[in-house]
């Protein structure tokens, strides 16, 4: 489902009901991702489990929870801008590309506190009562960004590992062109370890991909973008200037 600008998913099976949230969007979308998981599954997820915690992708997280009752997990790196201990840094409007990175320094960037609902993921890549899937640590956009991938059909959710719409465009976040980017240029301030985790990405038979932005992708398509975006990551994906592209220099 997307919530304006970032998209949630609604992972398990209708017939048991045994399912999990990944992600819960932009604020003010809670009623509509209820108003559909209720429809789907007729029950709460197992739990909500975070990609990681930029608003965009925590922005109903408080209220689904409690309304849920249910915990909530992401990766132990994330922790502490989830607990209210470190914020994220500001975005960045001198990376160039569009609006959406204009504005970036208004988004969000301030920890959050999840207090008891939150808890660390397993050191070993399990999901807790979801054995067909693992998740694999992908970082540089966030030091905890984890993506999700399903072995038995190699479907992956790469949270904003790389996405699938140049999201420093609004005309192209309206329109939803699909093309396969890097992590958001505006919120992402480790581009060595962004590179690394595309790399390793690239590496995997990956059948269909479901991003946190933009429209899912698969095939050829999939695998040759992916591909692509690997070997020529300093081009295709780091901005050529911006605050955190000065500092890795």
């Amino acid at each position: 489902m997307r919530t304006y600008i970032a998209n949630v998913c609604f992972v398990g099976d209708p017939v048991s009901g045994h399912w999990m949230l990944v992600d819960t969007g932009v604020a003010t979308c809670g009623d509509d991702i209820k108003k559909y998981a209720d429809a789907r599954f007729g029950r709460p997820p197992i739990h909500i489990l975070l990609t990681h915690g930029h608003f965009d992708h925590v922005g109903n997280v408080i209220a689904l929870a409690d309304y849920w009752d249910v915990p909530i997990y992401a990766h132990k790196n994330e922790l502490p801008f989830l607990t209210g201990q470190q914020d994220y840094p500001p975005g960045d409007s001198t990376v160039g590309g569009g609006i959406m990175a204009v504005v970036a320094p208004m988004y969000p960037h301030k920890a959050i506190d999840l207090q008891n609902r939150i808890h660390p993921l397993p050191a070993d890549g399990i999901i807790p009562e979801m054995d067909e899937w693992r998740y694999i640590l992908t970082p540089g956009h966030t030091p905890g960004h984890i993506s999700l991938l399903r072995d038995r059909d190699k479907v992956l959710i790469a949270g904003d590992a790389f996405i699938t719409v140049k999201q420093e465009s609004a005309l192209a976040v309206m329109q939803q062109e699909k093309e396969i980017h890097g992590p958001p240029t505006y919120f992402t301030p480790d581009w060595d370890t962004a590179k690394d985790s595309i790399v390793r990405l690239a590496k995997l038979p990956i059948a269909l991909a479901i991003t946190g932005h933009g429209v899912p992708m698969s095939g050829e398509e999939l695998t040759e973008g992916l591909q692509l975006l690997a070997q020529n990551f300093d081009s295709q994906a780091i901005p050529e200037q911006g605050r955190y592209v000065n500092e890795k220099e």
